[in-house]
């Protein structure tokens, strides 16, 4: 939202002073300890936002040389009316005015506009959930009582939207700073903030209570079902969404892993072709060579064909139900204020008459054309690297195994597969920081543009990496045992690495180095413990999560019919995650600001993408089945022929996948008429609006 700066004299809270009562925790103690003479809540004179209690939900660390007079200025910028350029917020200087940190709250009436502005959805005096309104709020259940009505993250995410929006409105010295800090016109306040050293870190704050609470519920116990509407409380629907999507994701895995375990047991071809790909040497198994007329890789490949188009579109409905529940369903398509690390030349803005900076897009298509997309080509040219060098050192050891026909050359044949999974992951991680470069080079104006950019990255860089050598061993080398061996070396390390690095890793560093320096009594003061939260890593987000997903997804849906144990590996890794996600979430890293969205976004896409590479690569999979090929023989059909039909059979499985997805629709009736009907309230409303003018 559009908001003007401050100058050294904004006033505090939604107006004027008034009597502001003293603060109080749950237990009935004071919530911040007691300040000086002097020192307390910035003061509200709005009745409706006066309250006996003020609940603590962000924490602002200053530098080091911020003086007080710098703080004083900075308290009322946060305080002052938004009228005033400022952010209507609530402040308190911690112990005292010299402190390094500002302790920030909201009143009702700030967080009640933010929630009509960012397009929740809330529960309607009918029971039913309607879009928002500030001059509605009355109708609205519990609008009265900030903590039911808004849940923790919305509160927590809505004080950084204002942070984030605050803006210069005319040019202005910060107290204390030298002239060459001097904020101009429309500049983004916090922003220029942050690169002068005067705010060092912005996060929101642990309510211990309620995340002891939530542990209990989610990781500690031995209930499997996990408790989610707590976790969107808290967290926030971003997080809620992955968990959710684990969740179903992971339970999902039992019907393709079923199908998995039988088919291993009980198909006598797919037994010897999994003792070879573990003995890494031909063994004969006795079975009767006249097998059933479809093998057990054509029916895991059209098992996971099916299955991976009925799992999204089942999950798409699941989304818009939580979606519809939580209240994210009808988020607002706003023109938004640029994202705070947007730059450009100061102009007026032809949309919306804002002046704010304008960057054109030319010269942003033109830094992605001649610098990300080269820099993206080269490391995926680094990829190709990295196969070449993974198919000499499988030759090399082949040649060593040959020659030495010993147990430790038979051990030597799994090392160039584990080295270049090493160098896969690693590469990623390397990819990863250079993509966020990338985006913030290319100047995005939208937070919304820059997150889809930078996925996008990541994405063409995950596919290309985890499934490139996959795709060569396939359909190049057609090498259906080498494409086993290294399938399964990728599920069993792969796995393995990930909860070394992602849960045992952290884990000790947050026992043995991070926690003797987070030690707190009871006794000690607010502000110490609030202090103490900053020592805690930032949360990496939800990429590396999502990306891990992802190619678990692949691995299943493009490749599970050379290796039908891949559902059962996946199943019992996932079961462990959502605990160990879960732990990592609540206690080794900060609480993460939560933006509230409607589903997965761009990740949904990308699983919908690899649901339909699974019917390409499973089709062409199928040709290389010893079964099919022996059937193709015996009826005397040319490699053209066979060549011919592959194409004509993938066709009519695409089709009839675009018909399951048309038969299964993507939200449920009842959420189709809850969106009517918000769409109509919406609309009669509008009217109401514009009516009451020529009433007056």
């Amino acid at each position: 939202m559009s908001k003007a700066g401050a100058d050294e004299g904004g006033a505090g809270g939604c107006g004027d002073s008034a009597k502001q009562l003293e603060a109080k925790d749950e237990k009935g103690g004071k919530l911040l300890s007691k300040p000086s003479a002097g020192s307390s809540w910035t003061k509200v004179s709005c009745p409706c936002c006066f309250s006996e209690r003020v609940e603590p939900l962000v924490l602002v660390k200053l530098g080091g040389k911020v003086g007080p007079e710098t703080k004083r200025w900075l308290i009322k910028v946060i305080g002052a009316p938004q009228k005033d350029g400022g952010a209507a917020l609530l402040a308190h200087p911690g112990e005292d005015a010299s402190g390094d940190i500002i302790v920030v709250s909201a009143p009702r009436c700030t967080l009640l506009r933010a929630a009509e502005e960012l397009g929740l959805c809330k529960t309607y005096r009918s029971g039913d959930m309607e879009a928002f309104s500030y001059n509605d709020r009355d109708n609205f259940k519990d609008s009265d009582n900030m903590e039911v009505f808004l849940t923790l993250a919305e509160r927590q995410y809505i004080v950084k939207y204002e942070l984030d929006g605050l803006r210069v409105q005319r040019d202005l010295r910060i107290p204390g700073l030298p002239e060459s800090r001097m904020l101009q016109k429309r500049d983004n306040i916090w922003q220029k903030l942050s690169s002068a050293g005067v705010v060092v870190d912005t996060f929101p704050l642990h309510n211990r209570k309620k995340l002891k609470d939530l542990g209990e519920a989610w990781y500690s116990g031995n209930q499997l079902a996990q408790p989610l509407d707590s976790v969107n409380d808290y967290f926030g629907s971003a997080v809620a969404f992955y968990f959710s999507f684990l969740d179903f994701y992971t339970w999902s895995l039992l019907t393709p892993a079923i199908l998995g375990l039988a088919i291993s047991y009980f198909s006598g071809e797919v037994k010897k072709e999994m003792v070879d790909s573990v003995s890494g040497s031909k063994v004969i198994i006795n079975d009767d060579d006249s097998g059933p007329m479809i093998s057990g890789h054509m029916l895991q490949a059209m098992f996971s064909m099916i299955w991976s188009t009925v799992f999204m579109e089942l999950w798409k409905r699941r989304s818009s139900s939580l979606s519809y529940r939580w209240g994210t369903m009808n988020l607002a398509e706003r023109f938004a204020e640029p994202r705070p690390n947007f730059y450009g030349d100061l102009g007026v803005n032809p949309v919306t008459g804002r002046v704010e900076p304008l960057f054109p897009e030319w010269k942003r298509d033109l830094r992605m054309v001649l610098v990300s997309v080269p820099v993206v080509g080269l490391f995926l040219g680094l990829v190709v690297l990295g196969m070449m060098c993974f198919y000499w050192g499988e030759a090399q050891v082949k040649q060593l195994h040959k020659d030495w026909n010993s147990l430790l050359s038979q051990a030597l044949l799994y090392i160039p597969s584990v080295l270049h999974i090493v160098y896969t992951n690693m590469l990623g991680n390397v990819y990863r920081n250079v993509a966020q470069s990338l985006t913030e080079y290319e100047n995005h104006r939208e937070e919304s543009a820059f997150e889809n950019h930078l996925t996008a990255k990541i994405l063409v860089f995950t596919f290309f990496n985890n499934f490139a050598v996959l795709f060569h061993i396939a359909f190049f080398k057609q090498d259906v045992p080498l494409l086993r061996k290294r399938l399964a070396s990728l599920l069993i390390v792969s796995q393995l690495v990930n909860q070394v690095t992602e849960v045992v890793i952290p884990f000790l560093v947050d026992r043995f180095i991070s926690a003797p320096h987070r030690t707190e009594s009871e006794d000690d003061p607010k502000e110490d413990k609030f202090r103490n939260q900053r020592t805690l890593p930032v949360f990496p987000g939800l990429f590396a999560e999502y990306i891990e997903l992802l190619v678990q997804f692949g691995y299943l849906s493009l490749f599970s019919c050379v290796y039908p144990l891949t559902a059962v590996l996946l199943l019992i890794n996932n079961i462990t995650e959502i605990r160990s996600d879960a732990y990592k979430i609540c206690n080794l890293f900060r609480k993460p600001f939560s933006p509230p969205v409607a589903n997965m976004g761009v990740w949904q896409v990308a699983f919908e993408v690899l649901s339909f590479v699974s019917v390409i690569s499973n089709c062409w999979l199928l040709l290389l089945s010893p079964r099919l090929q022996e059937l193709c023989r015996e009826g005397g059909l040319s490699s053209t022929n066979v060549l011919l039909l592959a194409v004509f059979g993938e066709h009519v499985l695409i089709l009839i996948k675009f018909i399951m997805a048309a038969l299964i629709p993507d939200e449920p009736d009842w959420i189709r008429k809850k969106r009517d009907q918000m769409e109509y309230t919406s609309m009669q409303a509008l009217k109401e609006q514009k009516l009451q003018p020529e009433v007056s």
